[in-house]
Formats: structure tokens, C-alpha cells, sequence
């Protein structure tokens, strides 16, 4: 029996190491593109519905926070079911790489919009900078089991977190703050992800 577990244990990491080889291939460039025209229509519904979101807060929270939550939703359950027709039985660790290189950047944006909320609200005009910054962060982080091109994604958030931090004030909240870098940059994953899997055809 301890051979057994042995041998099991050894098969695991084998598929582990495999895993981390391979390009991840689970996101798709159609639910990116959806995702980028979420985003301009958060903005839209900001900019109709709450014209001073500094003195809304809450309310601008409300948008972007649900934006959010729908657009990973969205993506995810596309992730999964295009990593099981896509890669088959290597399936769940792909799909346990990724999370595990996105995760801490998810938790990191909720920690920092519940201390500048609660401790610092003089401070919250640079919640967009820091959303932008730290998934540039998670993009990074996800570059090396994704297409050789995304690092331009990261660069292109981090560049927009900079702006939204170089801008201050509540000029910052504006909703073409959040709504037209996740729109682009969202709109540049889904290109780089199309065109290498052109590349990856025409290879085959």
C-alpha cells in the first residue's frame, strides 16, 4: 500500500510539472472581449447615475465591485469548461495553476478596498490605481503558463495605475478611470489570446 501511495504521489507531480510546462489555453478571447464591453458599460452607468462618485462611495463601489464579480464569474465558468474540452485530463491542475497565480492578487484588491474604505477615506480616490495596479500584478504573475505576448497586458494595467495615481484627487474616480483601461486592456488579452491560437494552428 505505501508503494502504492508512493507511486501515486509521484504520478501527481508529474502531472504538476507538466502542468506548469504547458500554455494554458482555458481562457477565451470572446468572454475577454464581453468582459471589456462589461466594463464600458459600468462606466456608462456610473456616468449617468452617479456624476460625483466621490460623494457616492458606496454606490460607486456598488458598480464596480458587482462589474467584478460578474465579469470573473463569467470568465471562469468559460475557463472551466474550455479547459476541460481543451486539455482534457490535465484539466484540474491547469486550472489550479491559474487560480493559484490570480488568487492572491483577488484577495490583495479586497484587503486594500476594506482599509482605504474603513481607515483611510481620504484616501479612496486611489482605489482605481490600485485595482489597476495589482491585477497588472496577477497578469504578471500569470505570464509564464500564458501566450509570450501578455506581459504588454500587465505593462498596459500597470501604466493606467500610474496615470489614475499621477492624475489625484477625485479626478481618479471618474468612470473612464476604470472604464477604458479594463476596456482596452481587457480587449488587448482577448487579441494576443486569438492570435496565438492562429499561431498554434498554423503550426499543427
Amino acid at each position: 500500500m505505501h508503494e502504492l501511495d508512493k507511486a501515486l504521489a509521484d504520478i501527481r507531480s508529474m502531472r504538476r510539472q507538466m502542468a506548469r510546462s504547458t500554455e494554458f489555453r482555458g481562457y477565451g478571447p470572446a468572454t475577454l472581449l464581453i468582459t471589456s464591453a462589461l466594463a464600458v458599460m459600468a462606466a456608462a452607468a456610473q456616468a449617468v447615475l452617479l456624476p460625483d462618485a466621490s460623494s457616492h462611495i458606496n454606490g460607486y463601489l456598488g458598480v464596480w465591485v458587482c462589474t467584478a464579480v460578474l465579469c470573473a464569474s463569467l470568465t471562469g465558468v468559460h475557463t472551466y469548461i474550455r479547459s476541460r474540452r481543451i486539455h482534457s485530463g490535465m484539466s484540474d491542475e491547469m486550472l489550479h495553476m491559474a487560480i493559484e497565480q490570480f488568487l492572491p492578487s483577488v484577495g490583495a484588491s479586497a484587503l486594500v478596498t476594506f482599509v482605504l474604505l474603513h481607515y483611510l477615506p481620504n484616501a479612496l480616490w486611489m482605489l482605481p490605481g490600485f485595482w489597476q495596479l495589482i491585477f497588472s500584478l496577477g497578469v504578471f504573475a500569470s505570464c509564464r503558463f500564458l501566450p509570450r505576448w501578455m506581459p504588454l497586458a500587465g505593462a498596459w494595467y500597470l501604466l493606467s495605475a500610474l496615470v489614475c495615481f499621477a492624475v489625484g484627487d477625485s479626478r481618479a474616480l471618474s468612470p473612464w478611470a476604470m472604464g477604458i483601461p479594463f476596456s482596452a486592456g481587457q480587449s488587448l488579452v482577448a487579441g494576443i489570446l486569438f492570435f496565438s491560437e492562429q499561431e498554434a494552428h498554423d503550426e499543427i
